[in-house]
C-alpha cells in the first residue's frame, strides 16, 4: 500500500472529535453572551430549553464537520456555522423560523464581536492589510488550489487595482456552504455570509461584495479597501435589526 492510498484512507477517518471539549465550550461561551437578551424574548424556561436543545443538536454535528485539516486558519468560518447550525435545528423543532435564527445568530455574532478588546481590534486590522497577511493568504489559496481536503474552501487572491480596493479574495467553493448544503440546511447561508458586514464595519476592512455561493452565484467576490465603506447585503430580516 503506498503511502498516498494510506494517507486519503485515513482523511476518510479525520475529524474534530478530539476537540469536542474545547467546541462545547466555545459553544457555551458563545450563547451565555445573548443569554439575558433570549430570556427577554421568549421567557427563562424556554430560553433555557432552547440553549440545551442547541447544544445537544451540536454535539451530535461535531462528528459531522468536514475535515479541512487541524490547522486550517479557516476554521474560525467552519465551526461557527456548525454552531449557527445547531441552533438553527433547535429552532425549527421549537417552531421558530429561519428568519427567527438569522436574528438571533445576528445577535450572537454582534456579541462576540463587542468582546474582542478595542487593541486587538486595531491589531486586525492592521495586520490585514500587510504584506504579511498578503503573503500568508497567496500561500494558502495556492495550498487550496490542491484541493486536499473535499469539504474544504477553494480561493483565489486578486491584486488590487491601487484604486477601488487594496485586494480580494474569490471564493468558489465554501466549506460552510458544502456542510449546509449536505445537511440540508442551506437556506442558512446567507445569514451566516450576513455576518461579514458586522465583522468589516468593526475591523475597517471596507468589505465590498456582489455575489456569493450562498445566493447560488458562482463565487464570493470579496474586495478590500482599508478604512472604506462596507458594502455587503443582508436578507431582508435583518436590514431592520442592523440599523
Amino acid at each position: 500500500m503506498s503511502l498516498k492510498f494510506r494517507r486519503e484512507e485515513l482523511l476518510v477517518y479525520e475529524n474534530y472529535v478530539s476537540r469536542k471539549s474545547k467546541l462545547l465550550k466555545n459553544f457555551d461561551k458563545s450563547v451565555a453572551r445573548v443569554g439575558p437578551m433570549l430570556v427577554a424574548r421568549i421567557g427563562e424556561e424556554q430560553a433555557k430549553a432552547l440553549i440545551m436543545a442547541s447544544r445537544r443538536e451540536y454535539e451530535t454535528l461535531i462528528p459531522q464537520i468536514p475535515y479541512i485539516g487541524g490547522n486550517n486558519p479557516f476554521l474560525i468560518f467552519l465551526f461557527p456555522a456548525s454552531r449557527y447550525l445547531a441552533i438553527y435545528r433547535a429552532m425549527q423543532a421549537n417552531g421558530r423560523t429561519l428568519e427567527d435564527t438569522g436574528q438571533l445568530i445576528h445577535a450572537i455574532n454582534g456579541a462576540a464581536l463587542k468582546a474582542i478588546p478595542w487593541f486587538v481590534r486595531r491589531m486586525i486590522g492592521y495586520l490585514m492589510f500587510s504584506r504579511w497577511f498578503s503573503g500568508r493568504l497567496k500561500k494558502r489559496a495556492a495550498e487550496f488550489q490542491e484541493r486536499k481536503y473535499p469539504g474544504g474552501y477553494i480561493l483565489t487572491y486578486v491584486e488590487g487595482n491601487g484604486r477601488d480596493f487594496d485586494f480580494g479574495i474569490d471564493y468558489t467553493e465554501c466549506a460552510s456552504c458544502k456542510f449546509l448544503r449536505a445537511q440540508n440546511a442551506l437556506e442558512l447561508a446567507p445569514y451566516l455570509c450576513s455576518m461579514d458586514k458586522a465583522v468589516s464595519d468593526m475591523m475597517g476592512w471596507g468589505l465590498s461584495r456582489t455575489m456569493t455561493l450562498a445566493e447560488g452565484r458562482e463565487k464570493c467576490d470579496f474586495r478590500f479597501k482599508k478604512v472604506g465603506k462596507t458594502n455587503v447585503a443582508l436578507p431582508q430580516s435583518l436590514m431592520q435589526v442592523d440599523k
